[in-house]
């Protein structure tokens, strides 16, 4: 199945909270999206549950996943 001109795929970033412990690289990866919190924990910027990825910062969204020591980032992907 193809999608239509009209249906675009959305990227959210979700952050799996019982793996992550608070390194803080992803934010250092992704500082577009991510800050941190007071204890080092990774926060939206946008307070968000789960940020939406915008097309230009894909890349760096691919790479912060594939880098995280705890393997508590993933993208999720919506029609």
């Amino acid at each position: 199945m193809t999608k239509s001109a009209t249906q675009q795929t959305t990227l959210r970033l979700h952050i799996d909270w019982t793996r992550c412990d608070g390194r803080g690289l992803c934010s250092e990866l992704l500082p577009q999206l991510l800050g941190r919190d007071d204890w080092g924990y990774p926060r939206s910027r946008d307070n968000s549950r789960e940020a939406s990825v915008p097309t230009p910062v894909v890349k760096y969204a691919r790479r912060a996943v594939a880098r995280c020591p705890r393997l508590a980032l993933t993208l999720v992907e919506d029609a």
